[in-house]
Order: structure tokens, then C-alpha cells, then sequence
């Protein structure tokens, strides 16, 4: 399999670069730093500004030479700078060079530290108006020469984010760099013409609907105006025009929301110390300073933004009630070293919840245990378990000083039950969801809808269904929720759906769940609809077969619910979310509303949005894998699907119940039905390798654990599977059969009888493999005595012939030396499509009679048509003929392969009568 040659790329010891979408200041910078650094490759990355503008940083790119990282060697590069940005997810167009050892960093900027900023040797920070004059002093200082032209662009850089150096973020540093740039022949009519523009029609009704949507909010005692505006595709220079606003309305802070193609812009603007929005912004995944800032948000709706806003902003403008005056103390706790048995007698005798957890000896807080995990573990027999073991690990903690807000987000918004309140690094105290309770009861306008539990089920995805599923999909969802609002019935689509729907996966398999009598509605929906159902009375399920083939499958939830204080500002819970509950992660505990009035209506209880955006895997409960171990398996399959991380408790809880030996105990049914899973999916051996860190094969059986070898052959089926499959023939091999093969490469027949026996193989499947592995082991040694006496190719044909697909593909894994791979491709590229035209039929009339002879004749015809004796109908026939009257073979056989063909006469071949 040959390579596609890759074009040459350049080497580059030093590259300059700035965030993505990079402004007039950005780029500045990058000119400028490329005057400090002599020879380096500067990258542009990218801008979303047209017209003009957008003409000009073309031009500017093509003068100063910039270069697309495509073009450069990633492990070339040894320095690299950063400009008008120190965030690693903010140049996402250089993402492969920090991959390069020894690599060094440079920063200049000019916007306020974050927790995401890379590390660097050099780091030039500096709370001026704009980066380029940060870069700038340096320039002067050392009295570089600079063009008109260049003098021009950098000017250009700091007036764009000084807003003409009328912004209060404006320094002297940033006039006097302006100075010596007009000194030098800054072009300021150049900077006036790209600066002040005349607004597109586009524009003029992206500023009517800021202008009609503004609000004016009083968060805690600040006034702050937010507007909101839609367009279906990209505005330029949404920056400018929220700029405008700001100064037409005389505006003190000003928050604009711009929802464009598929992601929501975020402006804000503030003339006041108390607003900080570059703090905001940052919090939403974007940044800039205190006075001007932004954000661009792909995986939220413009509602989620406008929620998540008010809550940070109530969350840093003034907060005036914070957790001193919330929290409960001292804190009843228990040691992580105590039994959940212990932790059931406290919880009982204080009438708690939940308990923060302490280290032994000390009071240092390292878990949350609440109560139906501790009552689930002891009915499953882990009273004596270490409450350590199944605690809720590093909890979200917090300090007296925390607002109102985080506590809110915590207890509300991530469903922690209590946050603990930690002073010096100990436990003081504990802010319950009681505590919150009561406050909030007091004060219920201070709960930003964000945190509300009827909000989070808000976002729609009714566009997105109708943009991804064909229509007759779609069609059998709409129809499906109609007949539930008919029946006063609430019909979701649930689960791997919905999932892979936001992930962007292809995945057809409808699971319903129904608010009701699922068994009822999968009957009336056959009825109505056509096709018939089949019903599970015991598990309340059924699936509808619908005439075109397509399945359905139908749940009932559980009407059950969960009771809060009637004085809690939430709304009582629908069943669906038990039925969500019971999944196993996350990201699974997902529904979609198809009720007619609220189709497309997303139910996420769970945070799934959240980890799907995050890419990482989190069980639902502490005990989850004790409940049903197969789940291990399962998150190191989706983990490697969708290149999901394992959480950190969820790893934990893995390693735990594999102490506790929950997998060993699984039925051998079971674990195979998850290993076939496993041996479907399109990368086994990641997953194969995870299960071996957790050691979970040892745990099935320690003869399946991975060994070197085991994981040679297992890469070698990988290969040769994908190679198989790119040939587009059928028929295709069982691939579980092959990686299984691969797994109990190494056994001996008692040792595979072992295995077959821990795994509840039939007696006739284990016969079968058992059987097939022997007669891959007899063709192999057969392949190599053929070659050895060089043979003719029919005896090749012959060898391989009966052997199974499977242990074709398996041998060539199994030996993965060039001849014997070559050998086999061959035959099954070539060879075993080769086929006689000599029949039956023509036997018949030469006179052979029916029986055992009829098989060997053919045989041997095929035998030569496949060494180049036989090669069309007549030679074939006359080989025939012979064979049947005993005759000798020769001048036919004797022929070298690939020899002149020839026709026999027409009087010479069998009539039909």
C-alpha cells in the first residue's frame, strides 16, 4: 500500500503569530515583532473582516511575507512568539508545534492574565491601550528603522484598539508611540479611511435590532444595558457597530449578543471600574481588558449566552450576599477511612443528606458523600467499604468570602448537594441546599434563570434534527410525538441518538421513552402507522417493526419523582428524568421533546452539553459499575469513539470496582457480548490496550491479558481487515471472530478450552473455533512445504480453498512475512474467483456417470485452468474428455502455463443432444 508523497515544508526556527480572527492590532503586532526578531516566519491567522479592510490585511500579508502553517515544519521550529495573546486555545491554527520538544515561547500582550496562559521564557505584559505598543517601545528603544508603510500599519494596529485613543484603557505609552510613529510617516489618512466606514445595509440592521432589542438591568446597583441581534450569516466589524451604540446611546456598560451562522457573538464595553467585561468574557471562553472585551461562543444558543451572562454579572458587580452568611457550623463530617456504615448512622442521626468528607486525622476536606450513594452501597453489600471509596472527589469547595452566585452554581447548577466551606485549607463549615433554600426564598429575584432546572431544558434542536436526519426519520419522530400529544401522552427520542445527533454521527437507532404505557403506544403507533410490534410485558418495552424495516424501540419511565421543599424555586421534576437517571454517563442521559407544541425541545439534567463540549465521560453515580460492571467496558468504548477522556471519578470508580472484583463476577455471556461489541468498533486494539491499563482482561481471565506478542498480531488484524475492506468484495469476514483469534493468540488447545469455558461458549462454537484454529495451523504449515518444493499454484489454491474467510485473513496477521501475505492475497484477490467452464452438463453427455468421479475431473480441470494449462472452453473439454476415457493428458498438460490457445474443432466438442 504506497504513500501519497507530501510536499516539501519549510523550516522555520522562528515564528510569530497572534490569535485567531486577528484585529488591526494583532496584526500590527505581528509586523512589529517580526522588526525584533530578524528572520523569523510570520503567520497570519486568519481574519472574518471584509470589503476594504479585509482587502487591506491581504495586502499587508502579502508584503511583509506572511507564510500558512500549513507550509512550515512543525518540528523545525525551536522559538515561538506570541502576540496580542498568551492563550494556547486561541491560536488553534499552530496547535502541532507545541507538540515540538525544547520548544521556547515569547509573549506580548497586553490583556489581563487567565489560567490558560501558556508558559513562557519571555513574557512582556503590559496593561496599555494595544499590543503593537508594547512591541512599539522596544522598537524605539533601540531606534529601528521603519518604512511609511510599516510606520502606517503599526499606527493603524494601536489606533483600532485605543478606539483612536479615545478609550479610558489609552496610555501616554500608547500617544507617544503614535508620535514617533507619525515622525516617521504614519499615513493617518490611510488610518481615517479604514477607521471611519460607511455601514453596509447589512450593518444598518444588525444597529436597528441593537437598538430595538436594548435593556436596560440593575445589577446590583450598576446599570448595565444588553442588546441582542441575529443574522444568518457573518456581519463584519460587529465590534464597531456595538461601538457605535455605545457612544449614540451615551452608554455606561454595554453587553451586545450577535448571533451569526453558527455561533454567538459576544462585545462588551464598560466606561466603569465596577464592571469588569474582560473578566466576563473570559468566563465565556474569550477575553480582552476591563474596558473592551469579547467572546465568540460556538456550542450555546443566544438564550444559554444571555442566561450565563446574568449570572456571571451578578456573580462579579458588587455581590452582596456571600457564603459567611449562608453557611451552617461547624461542619458535621466523617473521615474518608470511616465505613459507609458509620456514615449511615451520622446521616441518620442529624437527619443529613449528604457529609463532607475529611482526611483522617486532620480537617482537610477531599469529598462529598451523600445518602442514596451510601444506601446504595450498603444494599449492595459495601457497608464495610471505606467511605473514600465511593465519595464524590474534589468537590467544588468554597471559601466565606464566595458570592451568592457560585454557591448557586454549585448547588443548582451542578447538583453538588452542599459545598463546603474551607478556611485556611480546613473545613469551617457547610452551605446546604437548606441554606440556599431559605436565602433564596428571602430574595427569589436574585436566581438567574441560567441556574433554573425548567431553563436548563430550554435549548431547542429542531433545527438541527431537521438539518441532520433524512426526512423520513424525521417524518416517523413528528409522527411519533403527535400520536403521544393525542394519546396526552410525553414521547421523547433518547440516549446514543441524541448524542451522536450533537456529535455529528450518523446513528438511525430510535430509542422512545413514553410518559405512560409505553406497551400501549408502541401498539396504537403499529396500528396507525402500519408494520407490527413486539412487547416485553416485564420490562414495560416493545419494538415496532415498521413496514420499511425501520425499528423502534419503546420504553416506559417510570413515574416516579423526586420531592424538593415546596418553598424551592424549581419546578417539580417529569419522570423522564428518572429514566435518564438510570443510564450510564452522561452524555447518554439525554432527550429530545417530539410533542407537536414542543418538538426539538432538549432535556439535559445532567450537565451532558456540558461534558459533550468538554469531550469527557463521567458516570452518573458513584456506584454505577457496581450496579452493572459491563458498563467499564462501555466507557472505554465510547472513550475511544468519540475521543472522549475518562473523568477523574469515573476513572476512579473503574479502578475500584475491578479491586472489588464486580467484573470477575460477571456471567462469561456477558463479558463476550461486550468484547464482540468491542471487536466491531473501528479502532479494538485502543480499546483492547485501555481495558489492559484497568486490567480487565486479567480480570476475565489472566490467560486473555495482552502481551507483546498478543498485541503484534492484534495490530497485524487490524491492518489486514482495514485492507480487506478497501478491496469492496464480499463476502465480508466476521471481524469479532478475527480479533478473538488474535486475543487467544499464544493458547494451547487446554488453554482455549479454558477460555471457551470462562466465556459460556457453546459446546459446538467452541468446537468450531477450536477446530478452525487447527486448521489455520495445518494450511500455514501446508503454505510453507509448497513453497519450499515450489509447486504449481493449483496446489496453492487447493490448500487455501477450504479454510474459512476468517482464518484466511487471521493467517495473514498470524504471519505477517511478505510471501506468505503475498500467498494469500492472491488467492483471495484472485484465485478464488476462478472458475471452469466445463459443467456437469458436459460430463454427462461425454459419458462419465454420476458419482465421485464428476468431483475429481472438475477438479482437475480447475487445477490446470489455474496453472495456465486449460485456459479457455475447448482445452478445458478436452481435458475433460480424456480425464473421463482414461486417455494420456499430454500434449495439454505437458504445455507450459501461458502457451498458445487453442480451439478444438467444432465436430470435437460434446452436442447438446
Amino acid at each position: 500500500m504506497s504513500s501519497s508523497s507530501k510536499p516539501e515544508l519549510l523550516a522555520a526556527p522562528t515564528i510569530i503569530t497572534g490569535h485567531a480572527n486577528a484585529d488591526f492590532d494583532c496584526l500590527a503586532a505581528i509586523i512589529a515583532a517580526g522588526k525584533l526578531y530578524p528572520g523569523a516566519t510570520l503567520i497570519f491567522p486568519g481574519s472574518q473582516e471584509k470589503n476594504l479592510r479585509h482587502f487591506f490585511i491581504q495586502s499587508a500579508t502579502y508584503m511583509f511575507n506572511f507564510k500558512s502553517f500549513k507550509e512550515i515544519d512543525p518540528e523545525s521550529v525551536r522559538t515561538l512568539v506570541m502576540v496580542d495573546t498568551r492563550q494556547r486555545s486561541r491560536v488553534p491554527h499552530i496547535e502541532a508545534v507545541f507538540s515540538t520538544p525544547g520548544l521556547v515561547i515569547h509573549c506580548y500582550d497586553h490583556h489581563p492574565d487567565t489560567d490558560e496562559d501558556v508558559a513562557a521564557e519571555i513574557s512582556v505584559v503590559k496593561n496599555w491601550g494595544s499590543t503593537t505598543a508594547i512591541l512599539m517601545a522596544e522598537i524605539m528603544e533601540r531606534d529601528l528603522t521603519l518604512t511609511p508603510d510599516e510606520a502606517t500599519i503599526l499606527g493603524l494596529g494601536m489606533y483600532e484598539d485605543t478606539g483612536s485613543f479615545t478609550f479610558a484603557s489609552t496610555t501616554e505609552h500608547d500617544l507617544a508611540a503614535a508620535a514617533w510613529l507619525r515622525a516617521r510617516g504614519m499615513d493617518v489618512g490611510v488610518i481615517a479611511d479604514l477607521m471611519t466606514r460607511e455601514l453596509s445595509s447589512e450593518q444598518i440592521t444588525i444597529m436597528s435590532q441593537l437598538i430595538e432589542t436594548a435593556q436596560t438591568h440593575d445589577i446590583n446597583g450598576v446599570e448595565v444595558v444588553i442588546a441582542e441581534a441575529t443574522s444568518d450569516q457573518y456581519i463584519g466589524d460587529f465590534a464597531l457597530l456595538v461601538h457605535k451604540f455605545l457612544d449614540m446611546e451615551n452608554l455606561r456598560v454595554l453587553f451586545a449578543i450577535g448571533l451569526m451562522n453558527d455561533r454567538v457573538h459576544l462585545v462588551a464595553r464598560s466606561r466603569t471600574p465596577d464592571v469588569d467585561v474582560g473578566k466576563i468574557c473570559a468566563s465565556l471562553g474569550g477575553g480582552g481588558h476591563p474596558y473592551a472585551a469579547s467572546a465568540s461562543i460556538k456550542d450555546m444558543t443566544l438564550t444559554q449566552v444571555r442566561e450565563e451572562l446574568f449570572g456571571l454579572l451578578y456573580s462579579q458587580i458588587n455581590p452582596q450576599v456571600h457564603a459567611r452568611q449562608l453557611m451552617s457550623k461547624p461542619a458535621v463530617s466523617i473521615e474518608d477511612t470511616a465505613t459507609m456504615r458509620r456514615a449511615e448512622e451520622i446521616m441518620t442521626r442529624y437527619g443529613l443528606k449528604a457529609l463532607p468528607v475529611v482526611a483522617k486525622g486532620g480537617r482537610r476536606c477531599v469529598g462529598v458523600i451523600e445518602h442514596d450513594i451510601m444506601d446504595k452501597a450498603i444494599n449492595h453489600g459495601l457497608g464495610e467499604v471505606p467511605v473514600g471509596d465511593y465519595m464524590i472527589r474534589d468537590p467544588a469547595l468554597i471559601t466565606p468570602d464566595t458570592d451568592l452566585y457560585a454557591v448557586m452554581e454549585i448547588i443548582l447548577g451542578r447538583r453538588q448537594r452542599l459545598a463546603p466551606v474551607v478556611e485556611d485549607g480546613k473545613l469551617t463549615g457547610v452551605v446546604t441546599r437548606t441554606d440556599l433554600v431559605n436565602t433564596l426564598v428571602k430574595e427569589p429575584a436574585r436566581i438567574p434563570e441560567a441556574l433554573l432546572p425548567e431553563r436548563k431544558k430550554e435549548r431547542n434542536i429542531g433545527g438541527i434534527l431537521r438539518e441532520r436526519l433524512p426526512k423520513k426519520l424525521l417524518e416517523l419522530l413528528q409522527k411519533a410525538g403527535t400520536l403521544g400529544h393525542e394519546r396526552g401522552q410525553a414521547v421523547y427520542v433518547v440516549g446514543g441518538f441524541v448524542r451522536d445527533l450533537l456529535l455529528k454521527h450518523p446513528n438511525f437507532d430510535v430509542d422512545l421513552v413514553v410518559e405512560g404505557d409505553g406497551i400501549a403506544f408502541a401498539a396504537a403507533m403499529a396500528r396507525i402507522y402500519g408494520g407490527r410490534y413486539k412487547a416485553h410485558p416485564k420490562f414495560k418495552t416493545a419494538v415496532i417493526i415498521l413496514p420499511d424495516g425501520q425499528r423502534v424501540d419503546v420504553a416506559t419511565a417510570r413515574l416516579e419523582y423526586y420531592e424538593y421543599p415546596a418553598a424551592l424555586p424549581t419546578v417539580e421534576l417529569s419522570s423522564i428524568k428518572m429514566d435518564l437517571y438510570r443510564r450510564d454517563f452522561t452524555v447518554n442521559a439525554l432527550a429530545v421533546h417530539l410533542s407537536p407544541d414542543r418538538f426539538g425541545d432538549l432535556v439535559d439534567f445532567f450537565g451532558a452539553q456540558r461534558d459533550i463540549k468538554d469531550r469527557v465521560l463521567r458516570v452518573l453515580h458513584s456506584l454505577s459499575f457496581v450496579e452493572d460492571p459491563t458498563r467499564i467496558v462501555r466507557a472505554i468504548r465510547f472513550s475511544e469513539r468519540f475521543g472522549f477522556r475518562i473523568g477523574g471519578q469515573t476513572d476512579r470508580l473503574i479502578k475500584n470496582a475491578v479491586r472489588h472484583s464486580f467484573f470477575h463476577k460477571l456471567s462469561g455471556s456477558r463479558v463476550m457480548h461486550e468484547l464482540r461489541i468491542i471487536f466491531e468498533e473501528k479502532t479494538p486494539l485502543s480499546c483492547l490496550r485501555r481495558m489492559q491499563e484497568y486490567k480487565l482482561l486479567a480480570a476475565v481471565h489472566p490467560l486473555l491479558a495482552l502481551t507483546p506478542s498478543k498485541e503484534a498480531v492484534l495490530l497485524e488484524v487490524e491492518n489486514v481487515v482495514n485492507w480487506y475492506r478497501l478491496l469492496y468484495i464480499e463476502p465480508q469476514p466476521q471481524v469479532w471472530l478475527l480479533y478473538f483469534l488474535a486475543l487467544c493468540t499464544g493458547l494451547d488447545p487446554e488453554q482455549f478450552a479454558i477460555i471457551a469455558r470462562r466465556l459460556n461458549f457453546s459446546k459446538r462454537v467452541a468446537g468450531d473455533i477450536a477446530a478452525l484454529r487447527q486448521q489455520i495451523r495445518d494450511t500455514a504449515q501446508g503454505i510453507f512445504n509448497w513453497e519450499y518444493h515450489k509447486g504449481p499454484l493449483s496446489d496453492l489454491y487447493f490448500l487455501l480453498e477450504p479454510l474459512p474467510l476468517e482464518g484466511a485473513l487471521y493467517l495473514m496477521a498470524r504471519n505477517p512475512r511478505e510471501p506468505l501475505q503475498k500467498y494469500v492475497s492472491m488467492h483471495l484477490t484472485t484465485l478464488r474467483h476462478k472458475r471452469v467452464e466445463v459443467t456437469g452438463n458436459d460430463l454427462k453427455k461425454l459419458g462419465v456417470e454420476a458419482g465421485p468421479r464428476y468431483a475429481d475431473i472438475l477438479r482437475r480441470v480447475l487445477g490446470a485452468a489455474i496453472d495456465g494449462q486449460a485456459v479457455c472452453r475447448a482445452e478445458q473439454l478436452e481435458l475433460a474428455r480424456r480425464l473421463a476415457r482414461g486417455e494420456p493428458l499430454a500434449p495439454i498438460l505437458d504445455r507450459p502455463p501461458g502457451g498458445e490457445r487453442c480451439q478444438l474443432p467444432e465436430e470435437q466438442i460434446p452436442s447438446e443432444s
